[in-house]
């Protein structure tokens, strides 16, 4: 590679990893697995270390993946709160031995996993739990204080012998049990679930309302003294000592070695043990144990020299594809199911796995009886990831024409991947159905879970929506776990939830397309439920953020006459059929929309959104033809050039406050 393509091959990786770093670190949403990402990395800092001319300080080599998001307020790190450097072999590891043995003299090493989760910052004042923070950049983080007070194995008070003020760093994460429990839920909402336990640890530590913070059962880790007054310590591990004695949570091995050879069993050792863990360890830390001589070794901008972590492969194994389930979702969705020989994977054993749709099927030819190549996405959500080999008397795979749960004839609309029952009152879609409709941000009725769920309809007792408010007292305290006091309790958040606004009903009905945010646009231009039913696609499609089939699924769920018979039959049931919702109707902004880009002088981007919403206007997330008005600050990005090219009229903060009178 000449210095030409090297130059272009550079901005090519660091444009990728920065799409990548914003995707894993502020979007919790990543599309590429770590073992990808650091391959990228990697390429990167290798043409960086050939190319040395076109080294920059603003390379991901250099700085942090993470940003201090602005949902929570900023939070300025004292002790920046480092990455890691990594290596993916025995030999590397060697030679971060060498290099610090060519600095300090008999260095001893304690090796520990390596969580993957969100790393924290926590401060403590007079043994009491203050503040705490997220990474972010490594040096301004986000303040979740409410949120990490959520997580019960991080201590609120210190025992014994505390300092009188200590801030340490740790590691959010949500355990495997948890994960699957939130998944299977999300599935059966059919909600988009998160990836793998890291993300969604750190999706569930930066939610604005920390009650669902706390249902997320999170769990914390502390591994490190970033401050501390009024103590000293000469070693790593006599520290860890120490924060184990005040109650926290350390790893629960951290052992110390002088010879590398030690340190490499040790590695080898603990990733032996993932297998058996209820958590996800990507990798192991090897650390430098005495501070003076981490202090001799000192650091990069992104990292310390006294400290290397060892990143495992992702593990893959063959088997083979016994037979192909069809499971049916709340929305009448037809999802493969592949049933395979048993095969211990990534810790557990491994019989079952999504194969996606009918799409995956057509492409990868699968049959029954086919050699097939399979991982764990994140170390939990086995996937199929190739078919290695078609069996001697294997055959592609048909996709039903009728639903196997009711027998009704499927279909598949153009442009879709999915295909569906077409009959709204099968069975397998029921139970999906009423989760939704209960769930948080829908009807949000507390104390009607998939186990409550399932005994009603199991013994018939509810078989739509309206009967579950026909339930009474009686029949709910003679099922299973549930007491007269709970019996009560469900009866009452029933009879609160009649009272929700229109758009919650809305939402909760699950028509396709139809999220939380398009069922309150929609209920804000047909505030009673009645204009739903005689509402056409063409004037639907008017609505902002509202496109063809969004509209035409609405149009064709309320012509339906079981639609109207089942609001008629909630209506005289005593369910609330008119929008409560306050937004303001008319205002200087009324008609206009609105997108927000980059750092403002004043306003933060989510005040500048409710003052354009309390004066009738909305906002978008992305720039089109229609958006009114882009406002723009400092650092303004792709939004800002996408504005630039569709000819939007641009604004800054102080017209923006002109336009407003202020």
């Amino acid at each position: 590679m000449d210095s030409l393509q090297a130059k272009q091959r550079i901005f090519e990786l660091r444009k990728e990893i920065e799409y990548h770093n914003n995707l894993y670190y502020n979007k919790d949403n990543p599309e590429i697995s770590d073992y990808e990402y650091d391959m990228l990395l990697r390429e990167l800092e290798n043409l960086e270390q050939e190319f040395p001319e076109y080294r920059d300080s603003s390379s991901p080599t250099v700085k942090v993946g993470g940003s201090a998001g602005k949902k929570f307020s900023e939070v300025v790190h004292t002790v920046p709160m480092a990455s890691l450097h990594d290596s993916f072999s025995k030999e590397e590891i060697i030679d971060f031995d060498r290099k610090v043995r060519e600095i300090v003299k008999n260095p001893q090493y304690v090796v520990e996993p390596k969580f993957d989760g969100l790393s924290v910052s926590c401060e403590y004042e007079n043994g009491v739990f203050v503040r705490g923070s997220t990474r972010g950049d490594g040096i301004n983080g986000e303040d979740v204080t409410d949120n990490l007070m959520t997580i019960k194995s991080l201590p609120h008070r210190l025992k014994g012998d505390f300092p009188p003020f200590l801030e340490v760093r740790g590691e959010v994460y949500m355990s495997y049990k948890s994960f699957e429990e939130l998944v299977k839920r999300q599935e059966i909402n059919e909600e988009k679930p998160f990836k793998n336990p890291r993300n969604a640890a750190a999706g569930s530590l930066r939610q604005k309302n920390s009650k669902i913070t706390a249902e997320r059962s999170l769990d914390i880790f502390v591994f490190n003294i970033q401050q501390i007054r009024g103590k000293t310590f000469e070693s790593h591990k006599e520290s860890i000592d120490y924060l184990a004695s005040l109650g926290f949570t350390v790893a629960p091995f951290y052992n110390r070695y002088s010879e590398i050879g030690d340190v490499l069993a040790e590695i080898d050792r603990i990733g032996d043990l993932r297998g058996s863990l209820d958590y996800a360890i990507d990798g192991a830390v090897v650390k430098v144990d005495n501070l003076a001589q981490r202090d001799l070794l000192g650091s990069t901008a992104k990292f310390p020299k006294w400290a290397e972590a060892y990143k495992y492969p992702p593990e893959e194994k063959e088997t083979k594809l016994l037979d192909i389930e069809i499971n049916v979702g709340r929305t009448g969705a037809l999802t493969p199911v592949g049933i395979f020989e048993p095969v211990f994977l990534a810790g557990t054993t491994v019989s079952r796995a999504t194969l996606y749709n009918k799409d995956f099927i057509d492409e990868t030819q699968i049959g029954i009886g086919d050699t097939v190549i399979i991982r764990k996405a994140g170390e939990i959500i086995p996937e199929v990831v190739a078919v290695k080999s078609h069996g001697e008397n294997s055959t592609p795979f048909v996709y039903p024409e009728y639903c196997p749960s009711c027998h009704s004839k499927v279909y598949r609309e153009e442009g879709e991947s999915v295909v569906r029952c077409t009959n709204t009152d099968c069975p397998a879609q029921l139970m999906r159905h009423l989760i939704h409709f209960v769930s948080r941000d829908a009807m949000d009725i507390d104390g009607l879970g998939p186990a409550v769920m399932e005994q009603l309809v199991d013994r018939g007792l509810v078989k739509s929506p309206a009967d579950l408010y026909k339930l009474r007292a009686v029949d709910l305290a003679s099922l299973e776990r549930m007491g007269e006091k709970s019996a009560l309790n469900l009866i009452n958040a029933l009879e609160k939830s009649k009272s929700n606004s229109l758009y919650r009903l809305v939402f909760a009905l699950g028509i396709r397309h139809i999220g939380q945010k398009a069922a309150k646009l929609l209920c804000r231009k047909y505030h009673q439920v009645e204009m739903l039913f005689s509402a056409k696609a063409e004037e639907i499609s008017e609505i902002e953020g509202f496109g063809d089939v969004m509209a035409e699924s609405v149009e064709d769920y309320f012509s339906l006459e079981e639609t109207k018979a089942l609001i008629y039959e909630l209506k005289n049931l005593g369910l609330n059929m008119s929008e409560t919702d306050t937004a303001v109707e008319e205002g200087v902004f009324t008609g206009k929309t609105f997108v927000l880009t980059g750092t403002l002088p004043t306003y933060k981007r989510s005040e500048a959104a409710k003052i354009i919403e309390d004066n009738g206007g909305k906002t978008s997330s992305s720039v089109s033809k229609k958006t009114d008005f882009v406002l723009a600050g400092e650092d303004a990005g792709s939004k800002l050039t996408k504005a630039q090219a569709l000819g939007v009229k641009i604004i800054s903060e102080e017209e923006f406050k002109n336009m407003l009178g202020i």
